[in-house]
């Protein structure tokens, strides 16, 4: 098991947002997590990815105690440089790309691993050119981020968190930022992932996709896991209400 969190909490002031959620991640296992817009979905991988703070709940990675409520019932963290090596065992990919607009393109991918993994720059480089070779944009290594297009930053944002040799991929509406041409790149690349068994967590709007590409959905709303299952279970016989009126309401 790559992930397990247990019983996450999270409220910012008097909103609760997250309400008692767990949920576990097994190795080469992609999951989506749909539901309406405020149901908690990009809150909850914002604390799987520690860019938020749980209130109470456990997180473990990898075997690893990472965060647990304390005596006090709040949370409590692993001491920064510890945290920092859980932090290696995932990568990132958010809505807004988020690159380096000064670094060319293979500077955005070799930063990291020679500066935090502290790696060779040779062995990097190589590795680097292949990952852009894999998302089909070999030959804008020198390119900077504003010459490119929507979906081939969002490729390259892909590309980075893939050179760090993660553990698991957490993606956040990947295709939020993007026009229905660019979506379908972007998605294909998702896709290749899914088929070489790269464990992912997929906070999406994307339906079909969703149901095409993953081993689990997960649907929530209004800060609770409202029901998980297979995605033909859930897209085609889902079970609880709530899933049944969102579907309808996503097809129309």
């Amino acid at each position: 098991m790559i992930l397990q969190m247990n019983n996450i909490k999270k409220s910012f002031g008097d909103l609760t947002v997250l309400q008692d959620i767990s949920m576990q991640v097994n190795e080469g296992e992609v999951i989506s997590i749909i539901g309406p817009s405020g149901s908690g979905k990009s809150t909850f991988l914002r604390c799987a990815t520690f860019l938020e703070t749980i209130d109470s709940g456990e997180i473990n990675y990898m075997g690893t105690k990472a965060a647990w409520t304390g005596a006090d019932g709040k949370a409590e963290y692993l001491h920064k440089n510890e945290l920092r090596k859980v932090k290696s065992w995932y990568g990132l990919v958010f809505q807004q790309f988020n690159l380096f607009p000064h670094y060319t393109v293979l500077k955005n991918l070799m930063d990291a691993p020679i500066h935090i993994q502290k790696r060779e720059k040779k062995e990097v480089e190589e590795e680097a050119r292949a990952l852009l070779k894999r998302m089909g944009l070999e030959d804008k290594a020198d390119a900077y981020p504003c010459q490119l297009s929507g979906g081939q930053q969002q490729r390259v944002a892909i590309a980075r968190a893939l050179a760090m040799n993660p553990e698991v991929l957490f993606f956040d509406e990947p295709t939020s930022a993007l026009d229905p041409e660019l979506t379908g790149e972007v998605l294909k690349v998702i896709k290749a992932l899914a088929e070489d068994k790269m464990t992912m967590v997929i906070v999406t709007h994307e339906m079909s996709f969703a149901r095409a590409v993953s081993d689990r959905v997960i649907f929530m709303d209004g800060g609770v896991i409202v029901e998980q299952g297979d995605p033909e279970k859930v897209f085609g016989n889902p079970s609880e209400e709530r899933t049944k009126q969102f579907l309808r309401n996503y097809n129309r």
